[in-house]
């Protein structure tokens, strides 16, 4: 499920500036660049869901929808989709925070949906377990909202 408007019961997974450093020859902000910080996003929910390290194996979907200018202040909200047998696939809605003429307001600017399987040490996918808190928790330690 991806959200209209920034969800209020939960801080985003990740939250940055996007700066000129980012853009490209027109002055907006690179695809690859919110791609990667989906990616990041998507592993951090993935990581404690799973209890343990995840690799990204798919990137099922990405859709751009809005423009991100420099300045703005990009947040990635994060929910697990599905949990398979040693893979955990996660939605993403990215939010932008504009400030026009003094009033800030949010703009969904993209969707992305990544699959992260659950490794060992070894690098070899090993289940997911099923008894690991089904309710992930925010970088606060409250509990985790959505759908």
């Amino acid at each position: 499920m991806y959200w209209e408007d920034p969800p209020e019961d939960r801080e985003a997974a990740v939250r940055t500036l996007a700066m000129p450093k980012d853009t490209n020859g027109l002055g907006d902000i690179f695809g690859g660049w919110i791609m990667s910080h989906a990616d990041v996003a998507g592993a951090i929910l993935a990581y404690r869901r799973a209890a343990g390290r995840v690799v990204t194996v798919a990137v099922n979907d990405v859709k751009f929808l809005r423009p991100v200018f420099v300045g703005d202040v990009v947040s990635f909200y994060c929910d697990v989709a599905k949990v398979g047998n040693t893979s955990i696939t996660v939605e993403i809605t990215i939010f932008s925070e504009r400030n026009d003429g003094g009033v800030a307001r949010h703009v969904r600017v993209a969707t992305a949906s990544i699959t992260y399987v659950h490794i060992d040490l070894d690098g070899r996918p090993r289940p997911v377990p099923h008894g690991a808190d089904q309710n992930p928790k925010d970088p606060d330690g409250r509990p985790v909202k959505g759908k």
